[in-house]
Order: structure tokens, then sequence, then C-alpha cells
């Protein structure tokens, strides 16, 4: 639709420029959906923005440009100049026709770009193996898998990745949790460290070694306390990290790479990636430590890389780990964190740029927290204490549709609040349930019409609601392309949403069979075919299903 007009505004700008043509910057010329529907269906600044150029006053290139509009098919219905030198424009019902003929006609690709060629990585979930994925984790697996669903629809080569953070302290504490709760089922009860881990399931985890036959290893009261430790950390590790691979199997959010942190060590990439940077002239040694010159490359100070300690901090392992990613050829990867994370972004995009890459190619998608409700109550959790919904809990009220959909309501960058009720609910109330049932309710009507649906004469869709629906389907296209853009799955359900209730509407007002006129139903039902195929796309990127009957 906006490309159509871009290319006929941009020929009559042309012309009018004549010699002048060279000097115009027509990428400025923007092509939007008025506000006020009254303004018509699409307007442009092309006069605004070029007027200066062409040496004359906005409204009156307005009037030239309206006046050297080339429309031989009769796409364009009315033209106007209004306010100081905006042109309106209004598409005529042979062109809504067109549209919907050729959404019917591309089918399931509708809206599907040809490929890129870039090659693109999408790192999400990443969570610590120290506990199970809790709603927040949820919350970051939907966003993460969308975005990798849209960017392949729009042409990109994706690749996804789970970063295992299965090495430094949070694992030692996993281990050292566990080994308390063992110790005190054998009766050698100490007070309990605070800060360690306090769920049911460490204590669930500990219960599981000490039945019969037992996994542990026969010399291990024997051994040190540090030996037992290391050896609980990555036993739990291994059981915690195959749960987490069952819940985003089961949430549709299938990893096609896991990332060990602790294979950076063991294959000797975190010492590469410090090389690398002190042959840059970017580390330097300072109170016994060694330290990453991140302020000049955008950070707000330099960061330690090695404590006088020696122990090497966790910016060390991530540096190694980006370097890695970009080494394996990425034109951007794309990092989904928790909004926590925020003052880590300044850091990390410093290394890439010492590593040589553009900072550019890294791109963080911070997710903002998911505030649980049940009964209109808030849900208090906190991780280490062991208070908190687990994603699979979610998921065994709620089922994986209506989950992953509320997740995406809201805009990555704000707090969401989900609320158990509304998501378990067969009602309108329910956003997903609003969206599938368009999906089902068409399905059933064409099932029982039992016309034969072939060459339909689309000229007949002349209702406003009818030119409302096809011109939200026509923008379907646009939608994907911005949300694969701007890395903003949201759009795409808020365009669902919006299409629901423009058919609902329609539904309401008019009847898609009509008995004393097979050629207006056969037109109606195509148009209702053209809206639960496209409907089922946009699911489909949101990893949601399009039922067939509800």
């Amino acid at each position: 639709m906006k490309k159509m007009v871009r290319q006929k505004i941009e020929a009559a700008v042309l012309t009018l420029a004549g010699s002048q043509a060279g000097a115009l910057s027509l990428d400025q010329i923007v092509i939007e959906e008025p506000k006020d529907p009254a303004h018509g269906h699409l307007a442009t600044n092309a006069a605004l923005t070029l007027a200066k150029a062409l040496g004359q006053k906005p409204r009156a290139l307005a009037d030239q440009i309206l006046s050297s509009l080339a429309d031989p098919e009769g796409y364009i219905e009315k033209a106007e100049v209004a306010g100081p030198g905006f042109l309106n424009l209004r598409l005529s019902n042979k062109w809504w026709t067109r549209a919907l003929t050729e959404i019917i006609h591309a089918g399931p690709t509708y809206g599907q770009r040809l490929p890129t060629g870039r090659r693109v990585q999408v790192e999400y979930v990443s969570a610590n193996p120290t506990g199970p994925l809790h709603v927040g984790h949820g919350r970051g697996a939907a966003l993460g898998d969308a975005l990798a669903r849209i960017l392949t629809y729009a042409g990109e080569t994706v690749a996804r990745e789970y970063y295992i953070n299965d090495a430094g302290r949070q694992m030692r504490i996993l281990g050292s949790s566990i080994l308390a709760r063992l110790l005190e089922l054998r009766g050698e009860s100490e007070p309990f460290p605070q800060d360690h881990y306090q769920g049911q399931y460490i204590i669930d985890l500990a219960k599981e070694l000490l039945a019969s036959p037992s996994p542990l290893p026969t010399d291990f009261w024997e051994s040190s306390q540090e030996t037992r430790t290391a050896w609980l950390s990555q036993w739990a590790g291994a059981r915690i990290l195959a749960g987490i691979k069952k819940d985003l199997i089961d949430f549709r959010a299938v990893q096609e790479s896991w990332f060990s942190e602790r294979g950076l060590y063991d294959q000797g990439l975190v010492e590469e990636a410090l090389k690398a940077l002190r042959a840059g002239g970017h580390i330097y040694d300072k109170d016994g430590a060694l330290w990453f010159r991140s302020e000049p490359l955008g950070d707000d100070k330099d960061r330690v890389l090695i404590k006088s300690s020696g122990e090497k901090t966790y910016l060390a392992a991530d540096v190694a780990y980006h370097q890695n990613k970009l080494n394996r050829g990425f034109d951007l990867v794309i990092d989904v964190w928790g909004a926590d994370h925020h003052g880590y972004i300044p850091r990390i995009k410093a290394a890439v740029a010492a590593l040589g890459y553009q900072k550019e190619q890294l791109a963080v998608v911070l997710v903002q927290l998911v505030n649980l409700l049940r009964q209109g109550q808030l849900v208090s959790m906190s991780t280490r204490a062991g208070e908190f919904v687990t994603l699979r809990e979610v998921l065994d009220e709620v089922g994986v549709d209506a989950a992953r959909f509320m997740f995406l309501t809201r805009s990555h960058e704000s707090a969401l609040d989900f609320d158990l009720e509304v998501a378990k609910a067969q009602n309108r109330d329910n956003p997903v349930y609003y969206v599938q049932y368009v999906c089902a309710r068409i399905f059933s009507v064409i099932q029982k019409s039992g016309l034969e649906l072939a060459a339909p004469d689309l000229a007949l869709l002349t209702e406003p609601e009818e030119i409302d629906l096809i011109r939200h389907l026509a923008g379907f296209p646009e939608v994907v392309e911005t949300a694969a853009r701007r890395l903003e799955p949201h759009l795409l359900t808020a365009w669902l949403t919006n299409a629901a209730r423009l058919f609902h509407q329609y539904y309401g007002r008019h009847r898609l069979i009509d008995e004393t006129n097979a050629p207006l139903s056969k037109a109606r039902l195509a148009l209702a075919g053209a809206i639960r195929q496209v409907t089922a796309i946009g699911l489909d990127l949101l990893g949601v299903s399009a039922p067939e009957r509800m």
C-alpha cells in the first residue's frame, strides 16, 4: 500500500524537479496513515520536506505534485492538499480489491521477505543453572523466541543460543546449598547460610542424592568440603539444566546451541580474549589487578578483569564469549537480558569495540519484570529465598498459548502485570482467546457454508468495515518488518488484537453467508479466509497456535 503510493509520489516529484532531481533527498519523504480517518487512508509530507530544495512554497509544491500524480489504474479515489502542505490520499475500492487478491494469492507466505544474507544470533534466557526457570525467565524466553521467528520471517538467517553460566560463585553456592541440606538430612544440622539457595528444589535434590541406590561417589563423605561442593555443583547443575531444557521445549522455545561458560576456560578462550585486549592496548595493571580500559570506549569507568586475588571476574568471561560469538561470523548478535543488567551494556559494547568489531554489531534487549497476579493480588517472589512461581507452574495452569501471548502483550521496556485469572478466562477479556477465536470462528463458518469458494468476486466487498479489514491486512508486512527492525514483538501482538477487534465487529454487523446472494457470500468468506490466514501467520510468529476449534 505505502510502497505503491511512494512510487507515485516520487515519480511526480522527479518529473517536477527536472534538472534539480539530483539534489533531492527522497528518503525524507514519509508516507503514513493519518490519525483521523477523515483525512484519508494515507498522507505524505513530500511537499514540506522538498520545497526548500526546489525553491518553492510547500503548499504550492503540494498542488503541483497533486496535479502531476499519474494514476491510470484508478487506485487513488481522492487526493487533496491540507494544512501547510500535506497531501492526503484516499485509495479506491479497486485498490483494496487488488490488495486482497494479492494477500489471498500469497497464502501462508504473506509478508515474508526474501533472504537478506545477514546472519543474526539471538541469545536468550541464559539463566544460571542454579534453579528452575521462573515466570520472569518465561518472559525473556517468549521474547527471544518470538524475535528469532520474526527475524527469520523478515529474511534474516537466525541462530538461537543459550549461554550456560556454569562457572563461578553462583555454582559454588549451589553446591554448598545442597551440601548443607544433605548434612541436615543426615542429622548433622548447622544453621543454614542465609546467602544460600533456600528453595524446596534444593531439599528435593538432596533427598534424591540420599535415596537408594545413591548416585554419590563412594568416597564422597571422606572428601574435603571443597571437593564435595564441586561435585554437588556439577551434578546439580546438570540436573537443573535438564529441567530447564525440557521447560523450554514445552514452551516452544527450542535452543539450537548451548554454550558453556566453563568451556570458555577449558578451551583457553578467556586467555585468548585477554591477549587480544592487551595487544590492542586496552589492558593495564593497577593495584595488583588487571584492568580493562573501557572508559575511553564509552563506559563510565574502567573495569577489573582479574582481581588482585587472581580470580577472573564475570566480565572476563563475557568478553571472551562475545569475541567467540562475533568470530563465528554473525553480522548482529542480540542479547536478551534482564532489566537489572542495564549498567552492563556500555562495558560489553566497549569490549566489542576493543576487540575490533563495531558496537552496532551488538544489540541488547532488556526485559522488565513480571508482576504475577492471582485473583488481583500480587504474588511475592524471591529467587534466593525460594519464593517464586516457576515457568512450569504457569504453563500447567494457563497453557503455553496463553502464557506466550500474555508475555508479549506489552513492550519489553515496560513491566508486565500477568493476571493468571485473565489468562485462563474463556472470553474476550483474555487477549489470546480473543485472537484465537477469530481462527476458530472463521474455520467453522467456512466448513459449514458448503460453498465453492474458487474465483470470488472481491469487488463486491465495499462495506466500510470490509475496507477497514483489508486495509489492516495490507499493513501486516510493514508490521513484521518494523517489529524485526526495532526488535519489538509486541507490535505484532497489538496488530493481532486490532485485527480480532475489527473482525468481531464486522461479524456482528454483517452476515458472512447470505442465502439470497451467493456471490457476495463467496467474497465475504474469501475475506474471512484471508483474515484467518494472516492471523495464523502472526500467531505462529509469536509461537502461539491457531486452533480450528475452541
